[in-house]
């Protein structure tokens, strides 16, 4: 037994039981994180609009997240759901096998923004970290829009995003972080000065957000066919120098083929996985009818999900950021009396004479 390894090298790097067990239960067995999103409430609705001409009634929003869920869920390692539509009615519906894990949402969706534009993020009304972790979800994830330059938001997203690491700390569940780069002072999405500053954005928002979290979900740094392949495999190198903490790829909305292709690239440049929503299922909300929508889920959206499953699982394991193998985690222990340090205990003595293992409360 002289191969075993004490936690405490894993507490120090912040992975706690209540985190730990978060992150076992949305990876892949051998450390990868194959996730899907289904919290876009904005875009969700907008598309909805779009298909039928009206407006979408919550059951109907309900609905759709459900019938998602139930089709995709089985083939990833974590489901991502807000919880205003959701979380609960997924669960009561059975839409999620127990062997994926479940994430939900933090922060409201349509932040308010400030003179220059800038989105200034916070905890959707009503929720929040205690929620998140009281009704039984394995991470907390937030949406942090982040330009380093823009230093009214960026002060006030990074005291957000800190005030969310801790909260996550407190009832120690796992944080999942998502900073977004944005337009602002008069740009739109098109402008030359917003996709001219995005990978740096991308990477510097990384070196600066990427420890007050526990798994980091990045945009792609950088802009297909403005700037080369090799340049952009240069990006994603200095992206996963510049993320202390194991980094999983998002999609942006960006076609199918496309979010593939940058797939594979991150993980070959080092990520951990993916976190990917409407590049799996956006054409869902072109069909109107429930029994379209069926089946182009259960077909082509399950076969895009496993097919980037299949990538990822190539990726690095989440653990490997740190040094550790899986045989290395095989082998790890904790001291006697743990549990009565945990959770801010104030037993400061370990083994027997202090603490009765046999006890009965």
């Amino acid at each position: 037994m002289s191969n075993l390894r004490s936690v405490t090298r894993l507490l120090g790097l912040g992975f706690t039981p209540g985190k730990l067990r978060g992150l076992q239960r949305i990876s892949n067995p051998n450390g990868t994180l194959t996730m899907v999103a289904t919290d876009q409430n904005s875009s969700m609705i907008s598309m909805m609009k779009k298909a039928t001409g009206k407006e979408p009634t919550f059951a109907e929003i309900a609905d759709a997240k459900v019938m998602l869920s139930r089709a995709l869920a089985p083939h990833c390692s974590g489901l991502l759901v807000d919880g205003y539509y959701g979380y609960w009615s997924t669960i009561a519906a059975h839409a999620v096998p127990a062997t994926t894990g479940t994430l939900i949402r933090v922060e409201k969706s349509g932040a308010n923004k400030n003179k220059a534009g800038a989105p200034c993020g916070e905890v959707e009304q009503g929720w929040g970290v205690h929620k998140i972790k009281k009704c039984g979800a394995d991470a907390v994830k937030l949406l942090a829009q982040f330009e380093p330059e823009e230093f009214d938001s960026a002060e006030h997203n990074f005291e957000f995003t800190r005030k969310i690491w801790e909260e996550c700390i407190q009832h120690d569940i796992l944080f999942l972080l998502e900073p977004i780069h944005f337009a602002y002072n008069g740009e739109d999405d098109k402008s030359p000065s917003k996709i001219a500053r995005k990978a740096t954005t991308v990477i510097e928002s990384a070196r600066i957000l990427s420890r007050y979290c526990d798994i980091y979900k990045s945009e792609f740094p950088g802009t297909p066919g403005v700037e080369s392949d090799a340049q952009l495999v240069d990006n994603l190198k200095r992206l996963n120098d510049a993320c202390t903490k194991p980094w999983v790829l998002l999609s942006a909305g960006v076609d199918y083929d496309q979010y593939k292709k940058q797939v594979e690239m991150s993980m070959k440049a080092g990520a951990s996985g993916i976190l990917g929503g409407r590049a799996f299922w956006k054409e869902f909300f072109t069909f109107t009818s429930p029994a379209e929508r069926q089946k182009f889920a259960e077909t082509e959206c399950v076969r895009r999900v496993k097919d980037i499953d299949a990538i990822v699982k190539q990726g690095t394991p989440w653990f490997k950021k740190y040094g550790y193998t899986m045989e290395d985690l095989h082998n790890l222990r904790a001291a006697e009396g743990w549990h009565a340090r945990y959770a801010g205990g104030n037993a400061v003595s370990s083994g027997p004479a202090k603490v009765d293992p046999n006890a009965v409360y």
